[in-house]
């Protein structure tokens, strides 16, 4: 198979038949056997029943399997459902493409990635360009998350911005195709052998964090990941998880995932200092603004659920609860 598109449905039926339809009309340049592994989280508001019912009256069932999870363990548990059962059959995907069902592609933009990667092979991962509904370019490449990146995030001002510039996380989009760290899942195109060597994505993580974690792994294994500008995708955002800005509090599993993250990747000692230096960059970041008459640019009670869940009660996986059978209970029923 040359390549296997993950779409992940939770409570978004409607619009994730439209990300799927757009992904089928940009599968025409790509050459090889395509399918899709259609997701869906354990909705429960009769989301799998209308894909079901579309997906017979559309045609579309000698290209896309229907799979019901049985649970919502989050992304990442959603992207292994999909994935991973093509990975291990007797015809696995050269390439596995990642697409947010909040996401619509451009007609070349699989296209565009998939030529990419066959003409880079050194390349493990790449990711498009990703607009608003606006037209305004998302920030979607990014340098992994460091002590200094996390200091210089807390504080929020032009000064150490400056000095810490380096590290920054999220710099200007870039205008041309150029190698980062990590990028967003919105619309990315992994790999097989990636998979084959570093495993699965780890679904520890519930949501944020994983794409992070994903690349990281890849990293390590020699595997380089790319921003190609010239493959574009329009994305609303945060629709299957109800949090978009920083007018709502930041939900827990968030807080959860950067845990998470930093204690996989650089051990408790640094996670203590990175919440250290989070803590006092939020403190002169608070001050200053205060100074300034301006709000503070973060959620509603950032600071005391930061202190809480990484001081006082380490938060919980959401989904963690679930029975362990519930990891098998994927099944394909299309």
């Amino acid at each position: 198979m040359k390549l296997l598109i993950v779409l992940i449905n939770y409570r978004t039926a409607d619009m994730t038949l439209r990300a799927l339809e757009c992904a089928l009309d940009s599968l025409h340049r790509v050459e090889g056997r395509c399918r899709v592994a259609l997701v869906d989280n354990d909705s429960g508001d009769g989301s799998f029943e209308q894909l079901q019912k579309v997906v017979g009256q559309k045609g579309w069932t000698d290209r896309v399997e229907l799979i019901q999870t049985g649970h919502n363990g989050g992304f990442a548990y959603g992207v292994n459902a999909g994935a991973l059962p093509a990975l291990q059959s007797d015809d696995p995907p050269e390439y596995v493409y990642l697409l947010n069902s909040d996401a619509f592609v451009d007609q070349d933009t699989i296209p565009r990635l998939v030529e990419f990667l066959d003409s880079h092979p050194e390349a493990g991962i790449a990711g498009s360009q990703v607009r608003g509904t606006d037209g305004v370019l998302h920030d979607t490449a990014f340098q992994f998350h460091s002590l200094a990146a996390e200091l210089e995030g807390a504080v929020g001002i032009g000064l150490v911005t400056k000095l810490l510039y380096r590290w920054k996380v999220s710099k200007p989009v870039p205008r041309e195709t150029t190698r980062v760290d990590w990028l967003a899942g919105a619309s990315m195109l992994i790999r097989g052998r990636v998979f084959e060597e570093i495993g699965p994505f780890d679904d520890d993580f519930f949501l944020y964090f994983e794409e992070t974690d994903f690349c990281r792994r890849a990293a390590r294994a020699g595997w380089s990941t790319w921003y190609v500008p010239e493959s574009r995708v329009e994305h609303i955002g945060s629709v299957s998880t109800g949090w978009k800005d920083t007018s709502q509090p930041r939900p827990a599993f968030w807080f959860h995932a950067r845990r998470h993250y930093f204690l996989k990747h650089h051990g408790r000692a640094y996670l203590l200092a990175t919440d250290l230096a989070y803590v006092l960059g939020m403190a002169i970041g608070r001050t200053k603004f205060a100074l300034l008459g301006k709000p503070y640019p973060r959620p509603p009670r950032f600071f005391r659920d930061f202190v809480r869940y990484n001081f006082l009660r380490p938060p919980r996986h959401p989904a963690k609860a679930a029975p362990l059978s519930s990891r098998k209970a994927a099944r394909s029923l299309s």
